[in-house]
């Protein structure tokens, strides 16, 4: 799964021709959870408070881009990093 962005030992990735709705997957510490791109909610999975928050954060900031990586995996081509949160 390709690494979009890393930040506070939060790993983002986007699985490529993976099943609709548009999400990512966050993980950290061992936790792991699917993050739908458009309300933000978790789909599967679970993340510490704190993290959960970071990434909530960064995904406001970054909606735009993640989902124009969705629409570029579903085409065939590669993501695009996005900055981190800092």
């Amino acid at each position: 799964m390709p690494e979009i962005c890393r930040f506070f030992g939060i790993v983002i990735t986007m699985p490529p021709n993976d099943h609709l709705p548009p999400h990512f997957h966050a993980s950290y510490s061992g936790c792991d959870a699917t993050i739908e791109i458009e309300s933000n909610r978790v789909l599967a999975g679970k993340l510490p408070p704190r993290a959960l928050g970071f990434v909530t954060e960064w995904t406001a900031l970054h909606r735009d881009e993640l989902r124009s990586n969705w629409t570029r995996l579903r085409a065939g081509r590669p993501t695009v990093r996005i900055a981190p949160l800092e």
